[in-house]
């Protein structure tokens, strides 16, 4: 395992970003077939859950890990953890005590698969799940900083926190303005990006301060993109319901800047991620993709 960036991007292979995200998509589908086996309910419900997305930051994990040239098996054991986290994260979230949504990926959500109870639990599962797989020994040296690094993450200082803020929002007597949202989005949703962008570098022992800078721009860049479907996207593609901030009078990026004015914060903060880059060389080149495809997609 190597701990300097620059003796490894010499020698990365670089893929386009749709065969690079389609590999990553197989590779820990497969890896989670293989840690994640039975036959229960709760075991299918994990699955399920996990199953069907885009695995970006699953993906992330993969790119930022061939970049410093760490190994295949700690790569998945680090890539399914974060898969995992997140999915936890939307079942827990489209539970009707909190989004209430019937569905996710274009699927029926896993209360309404099953039901609330099951959800709970999957979801409780898929969280422990995710610690577990990053206290494999194949993590290598730096196991405990990737566990401690996804705790702070995903607990109270970052995505719940983001959540709590935004369902706080829902009710507050005054919308959130800009510097709030931002704020909320980027412990909601940054916290668990940057932990995948820079997860490859803490694996090496590398300077992660590269990809933090990267991952900081793509995580702003990614929920504005999602402000940006919810005001413009087919539900039929995003596979959810759309329109439900305008109609339940959330603030969001769109809300506050207008339309036109979100696209090109969006376009910036993909150009300052992409700059960020610039030490690992063309060898980040599907990451610099992966910044063009946030802000572009329709799902």
């Amino acid at each position: 395992m190597t701990t300097a960036a620059d003796s490894t991007v010499q020698s990365a292979p670089v893929r386009p970003f749709a065969q690079a995200l389609k590999d990553a998509q197989t590779r820990i589908t497969t890896h989670m077939d293989a840690r994640l086996g039975g036959d229960d309910a709760l075991h299918a419900a994990m699955r399920y859950a996990v199953t069907g997305g885009k695995m970006l930051r699953g993906f992330l994990v993969l790119e930022s890990a061939r970049l410093h040239g760490v190994a295949e098996a700690a790569t998945l054991e680090a890539a399914l953890a974060i898969e995992c986290i997140h999915a936890y994260s939307l079942v827990h979230d489209d539970l009707p005590c909190m989004d209430d949504d019937d569905l996710r990926r274009g699927q029926p959500t896993v209360h309404r698969k099953w039901d609330e109870s099951m959800a709970v639990l999957a979801g409780d599962s898929l969280q422990t799940f995710a610690f577990e797989l990053l206290a494999d020994p194949r993590i290598g040296p730096h196991g405990l900083t990737l566990i401690r690094g996804l705790a702070q993450a995903s607990g109270k200082d970052g995505m719940v926190s983001g959540q709590m803020l935004d369902i706080a929002a829902e009710t507050a007597t005054r919308p959130l303005d800009l510097e709030q949202i931002t704020h909320l989005q980027n412990r909601k949703t940054g916290c668990l990006i940057s932990w995948s962008a820079t997860a490859g570098a803490v694996m090496a022992g590398a300077d992660e301060a590269p990809l933090r800078r990267y991952a900081d721009a793509l995580g702003l860049a990614f929920q504005i993109a999602d402000d940006i479907l919810d005001v413009e996207g087919d539900a039929a593609k995003v596979g959810k319901a759309v329109r439900k901030d305008a109609d339940a009078g959330k603030a969001t990026f769109v809300s506050l800047l207008g339309l036109d004015a979100a696209k090109k914060r969006a376009k910036t903060l993909m150009e300052q991620a992409c700059d960020a880059l610039t030490p690992y060389g063309d060898a980040a080149e599907t990451l610099k993709d992966t910044a063009r495809f946030v802000i572009s997609r329709d799902s």
